[in-house]
């Protein structure tokens, strides 16, 4: 029976809350391989140590060990011990999850696979919730504001960007907002700006990323609105204040021009 990937990451999503990374799957078979490595000399010496016994004792141990069940060590489970490979390619673990997240979807258990921004974790279905609330006492999430979605999403597609900025782009106050994004973890702060002032910059966060259900904010979807192009000329074009004329007040062209003649006969 071949070694069994699939059942080994099941294991390794399950003993853990964090998110599991490629990365952290590949150094746990490295790790498996060292201990086994230096496992191997303890073996022998207990091999060696039982050959030296009486033959009666020898043969007593033979025979309690055949009485044992089948099966009865896990550790020689073939499917998780025999031929395990010293590295996984990071494709073959891709693969692997997909397969279980297939499996789970279909088993529809109450399990779900979902890979973020900082790897794979196994969480229970949204349906769940109120149960999950419930177990560890907690309120029912509170949904953010439309004013605090508009300014979480200047700051995701425009980040870092400043509170000046944000406040110039929705034409209100943004302070309120940005400390609801803050103390809910979608924001934070990312440092300063090269400005008059060093005012301070802000950025999404990982937990942003989960909340939208995104891997990364190359996968935001495209804005016709808030593309940084636009807001740059926008942004350039509301500071340069340009002093309101006659026809921006509103007189008709025809009283314009009749202003203009009277004032080149009264010179």
């Amino acid at each position: 029976m071949a070694f069994n990937l699939n059942r080994v990451l099941k294991a390794l999503l399950l003993s853990t809350s964090q998110p599991l990374s490629i990365k952290d799957i590949q150094d746990t078979f490295t790790r498996f391989h060292e201990r086994l490595a230096k496992a191997a000399p303890d073996v022998a010496e207990q091999s060696t140590s039982a050959e030296s016994q009486p033959t009666a004792e020898l043969q007593t141990t033979i025979e309690e060990t055949a009485e044992a069940p089948i099966g009865g060590d896990p550790l020689d489970d073939p499917e998780l011990y025999a031929e395990v490979p010293s590295l996984v390619p990071g494709a073959q673990i891709r693969e692997s999850m997909d397969q279980i997240s297939a499996q789970l979807k279909a088993e529809d258990n109450g399990l779900l696979l979902i890979e973020g921004s900082s790897g794979y974790r196994l969480v229970t279905h949204p349906r769940f919730g109120r149960w999950i609330r419930a177990l560890r006492q907690e309120p029912p999430p509170v949904k953010l504001s439309p004013s605090s979605i508009e300014t979480l999403a200047v700051v995701a597609y425009r980040q870092p960007v400043t509170r000046q900025e944000i406040e110039m782009i929705r034409g209100v106050s943004a302070e309120a907002g940005i400390n609801k994004l803050m103390e809910r973890e979608l924001i934070t702060i990312t440092g300063r700006a090269d400005q008059p002032g060093r005012p301070i910059q802000y950025g999404t966060t990982d937990t942003f990323l989960e909340y939208i259900g995104v891997k990364s904010l190359d996968e935001l979807p495209a804005s016709d609105v808030l593309t940084s192009r636009q807001i740059d000329q926008w942004l350039v074009d509301s500071s340069q204040v340009q002093k309101p004329g006659d026809k921006d007040m509103g007189l008709q062209e025809e009283q314009l021009g009749l202003d203009a003649a009277s004032s080149t006969k009264a010179e």
